[in-house]
């Protein structure tokens, strides 16, 4: 295999990997790059309980909505952030669709950002999104479980129908269960970010193109 054979597979390979960041790495980047630009993909109320000074909060549903609109005013630096680095990866990978392809998803999320000593904002106390999921989850396969002893059989189905949504979800890296318990009233902050406040919170980068995120 000659070396010009080679390179396509090696770039496609690059292109699909996961770009992982440490946060002892965006800790630095903060004092060395002013082009930095940190998008934490949470809820608001996630937002709200914890985030990294300076960063923006553009929902992850937020995001998908308007992806074209704000990958045209990203500039060369951009970092990622949720609460373990699941939905940040889903952003990654929506935003590299948009022609950003060197996104960095930081590892551990916020919570990994604050335990390796960052600058963080604390806000309301209230559990992140991803335990009120296991809760719910585990709860409801618990009731099904039990009902299917103590009531009728058929609550076993419950169980089933739970882990079935489960295995769904993570097959295809969605989860409708968050998307239904972030709408409860108790995880809605004060502010609901918009396309208003959060995408055209972004200066439009004219003279940045696709091709040279991607360099």
């Amino acid at each position: 295999m000659t070396p010009s054979s080679a390179s396509p597979a090696k770039a496609s390979q690059s292109a699909q990997a996961v770009t992982s960041l440490a946060p002892e790495t965006l800790r630095s980047w903060f004092q060395e790059h002013q082009d930095l630009i940190v998008i934490d993909v949470r809820s608001a109320a996630e937002f709200e309980n914890m985030h990294i000074r300076g960063s923006y909060n553009v929902p992850l549903p937020l995001l998908s909505e308007h992806t074209d609109e704000l990958a045209a005013r990203l500039g060369s630096r951009v970092v990622l952030v949720c609460q373990s680095g699941a939905r940040a990866e889903q952003a990654r990978q929506r935003l590299g669709g948009a022609g950003i392809s060197n996104a960095y998803v930081l590892a551990g999320g916020a919570p990994g950002f604050a335990e390796a000593g960052g600058d963080v904002v604390r806000g309301k106390s209230r559990w992140d999104l991803e335990r009120q999921v296991r809760l719910a989850a585990g709860s409801l396969v618990v009731l099904g479980l039990a009902g299917g002893k103590f009531i009728s059989p058929k609550i076993r189905l419950l169980a089933g129908g739970i882990g079935a949504g489960l295995t769904f979800s993570a097959a295809t890296n969605t989860c409708a269960m968050g998307k239904a318990i972030s709408a409860m009233p108790w995880n809605k902050a004060a502010e609901e970010p918009t396309r208003e406040s959060a995408i055209l919170r972004f200066p439009v980068a004219a003279d940045v193109t696709p091709e040279s995120k991607a360099s």
